[in-house]
């Protein structure tokens, strides 16, 4: 569900050209920065690059993931 709010003109511009950049929608692109920082205020330890790569990682799922293997082990 939807709920419209307002947000600066400066705020929706940057988040219209990161949307562009990275495939999303406008309000994906406002939820996911609410995301990142809800998860960084929760886990202050964690760098902020850490924790973006983490939840970009878990949203594209294990289809792309590569296997690990650990040292010595491989072919």
């Amino acid at each position: 569900m939807g709920i419209p709010v307002r947000i600066d003109d400066t705020l929706y511009n940057q988040a219209r050209a990161t949307a562009l950049a990275e495939r999303r929608t406008i309000a994906g692109q406002i939820e996911f920065w609410a995301v990142v920082g809800r998860t960084a205020l929760d886990n202050p330890d964690l760098p902020i690059d850490f924790i973006r790569d983490l939840l970009v990682a878990r949203g594209e799922g294990p289809t792309l993931a590569s296997p690990f293997v650990p040292e010595g082990k491989r072919d």
